[in-house]
């Protein structure tokens, strides 16, 4: 296989797959909506899968953070088994609540895994909003220290998770593909596999910006800093070795607006040497790319982390 792979799907095609998985996606949400179990019943043994609601209390943060754990099934049932992790970020004005409300995590990893399309893993949803909506630090909200010192390492207590480097992937989409890009680049040592999703890597004009509110100039501000594209340009020699102890995908539409930062990304990679894969097909910024998505995503990443 070569170093550097990229997928085109033709128009045609990929349309009517994506009304296909797009209706199976909306109906087995529909079946599963449920009551959510309590954080406290993750201890149980369980021989259905299971959606978490949990939280802990940031001191980085001065405030408590929720966010959701998917378990599979037969989570718990056996006490010595633990689990590779996904940690699947949401986007920009989005919430810890939203891959499963909008992106039926549930619904898809359950089949998927059902079939075994896709391993067992757990699947970690953090939310990056509320005081300030970024994955980054700043003044006043040093978001990415919080994910890194507090929820790693309380999930990985709480839950039977494997604590190493091959067992961890991360992905999301858009603000989350940032963060999902970034983290990997900021601390190559943590994660086995990266999953970028219709990734916002720098800034661009969108409506959610008020460009007078000072909230968001700060924002915008930190996706400046860190911006993708220039990141991997002025890599170093060995700042590009640790990359390349990654696994790395670039998922993104061709009719979304991100489309040219994710190509400019993948362009830089390659100029360092960096090996990537590049999947691009029919689509825009939308839940419906994004649920598509996802059904590539966990099989990729399940071929692609240790520990099972």
């Amino acid at each position: 296989m070569d170093e550097y792979c990229i997928i085109f799907v033709h128009k045609s095609k990929e349309l009517s797959m994506k009304k296909m998985l797009l209706f199976v996606a909306v109906f087995l949400g529909a079946a599963t909506a449920s009551a959510q179990p309590t954080a406290s019943a993750s201890a149980q043994p369980k021989t259905k899968s299971a959606y978490v609601a949990d939280s802990m209390y940031s001191t980085i943060l001065g405030e408590t953070r929720h966010f959701a754990v998917y378990l599979p099934a037969g989570f718990g049932t056996d006490s010595d088994r633990e689990y590779p992790v996904l940690y699947l970020l949401h986007g920009g004005a989005g919430t810890w609540t939203d891959w499963n409300n909008l992106g039926h995590v549930k619904a898809i990893a359950d089949q998927l895994m059902k079939a075994g399309d896709s391993r067992d893993m757990v699947i970690v949803m953090p939310d990056a909003g509320t005081t300030m909506m970024t994955y980054f630090n700043g003044p006043g909200w040093n978001y990415e220290d919080h994910f890194f010192e507090e929820l790693i390492p309380a999930v990985e207590a709480r839950y039977k998770i494997k604590s190493r480097k091959e067992a961890r992937a991360v992905a999301g989409l858009s603000m989350g593909g940032q963060g999902s890009v970034m983290y990997a680049c900021h601390r190559p040592h943590v994660f086995a596999v990266v999953y970028a999703m219709s990734a916002y890597l720098y800034p661009s004009p969108i409506s959610m910006y008020n460009t007078d509110d000072p909230v968001h100039k700060e924002i915008r501000k930190r996706v400046a800093d860190n911006n993708a594209v220039r990141y991997i340009e002025n890599v170093t020699a060995e700042q590009a070795a640790a990359l390349k102890d990654i696994v790395w995908l670039i998922d993104c539409g061709d009719d979304d607006f991100t489309y040219r930062s994710n190509v400019e990304f993948s362009l830089a990679m390659k100029e360092k040497g960096i090996p990537l894969q590049v999947r691009i097909y029919d689509g825009a910024h939308s839940w419906a790319y994004w649920r598509a998505a996802l059904r590539r995503a966990l099989p990729f990443i399940s071929a692609n982390v240790q520990g099972w």
